[in-house]
């Protein structure tokens, strides 16, 4: 495991090129969180600039049947924004899959998962966000079944020719959270994700051993992620402090295995 500490803009660079399997990051989503060493409200075309300008340099180290996870979400205010950067990457990636990460949902009268509620009358509540599966060529081959679910009809296991009783579990993904009591249990970082999400796209990209990079590394949750599924990684942050959080939780690995 390496974890880099500076600006992921100065330090990419100085990776090799086509030196990693897959990368999986969840960015700034330039909302107004309240992150330590970074400035979450840059004007909307900056932000846009600048991940194109992250994107261009994950594209060079990413190796030619490389994966791109990245997990992006708007806000009631800015809705448009993870699909204007989408549309700005396409010179750069082909969309090979979209993940709906459903972080909380309502089935009947009975709900599951994470519940953040929102002021006002005008919005929804937000219950999902994006994983957008990039990729350079949009032919890599996947492991679907390494995030597979069991059949509820059994009898397809041997009509359609199942080796296994998995099928793919599509591009819905019901993560929730941890319900946590204070904001130490995130480590005080305000934009973690699951652990779950990381090990997943890990899984689904199916490459053993694999070299997994995330850019935004915060705490350190893809780090742990890839530790957990045999995987090499690369994270980068910005923060010293979110630096040595994940440094002491790769520590703790083996006394929680």
């Amino acid at each position: 495991m390496r974890l880099l500490c500076g600006d992921c803009l100065d330090i990419m660079p100085t990776l090799d090129a086509a030196s990693v399997d897959m990368a999986v990051t969840s960015p700034p989503y330039n909302i107004g969180l309240g992150y330590r060493s970074y400035d979450d409200r840059r004007e909307e075309t900056a932000y846009l600039d600048w991940m194109v300008s992250v994107a261009t340099a994950v594209r060079r180290v990413l190796r030619p049947d490389g994966s791109f996870f990245l997990n992006i979400s708007g806000s009631s205010k800015s809705p448009w924004l993870p699909f204007e950067l989408i549309v700005r990457l396409r010179p750069l990636f082909v969309l090979q899959n979209h993940i709906t990460w459903i972080k909380s949902v309502a089935i009947g009268d009975d709900t599951v998962g994470h519940f953040k509620p929102v002021a006002g009358e005008r919005f929804l509540h937000q219950a999902h966000e994006h994983i957008f599966h990039l990729t350079l060529t949009g032919d890599v081959k996947l492991d679907r079944l390494g995030v597979g679910v069991p059949y509820k009809d059994k009898s397809n296991i041997a009509r359609r020719g199942h080796a296994a009783d998995l099928r793919c579990r599509g591009n819905t993904w019901f993560i929730p959270y941890d319900t946590i009591q204070s904001k130490s249990q995130k480590f005080h970082h305000p934009g973690t994700f699951p652990i779950d999400l990381p090990r997943w796209c890990i899984r689904l990209h199916g490459r053993h051993p694999a070299v997994v990079l995330d850019p935004f590394m915060g705490t350190g949750t893809t780090m742990v992620a890839a530790a957990l599924e045999g995987a090499d990684a690369i994270g980068i942050e910005i923060d010293p402090s979110y630096v040595e959080i994940a440094t002491r939780r790769l520590a703790e690995i083996p006394a929680a295995i």
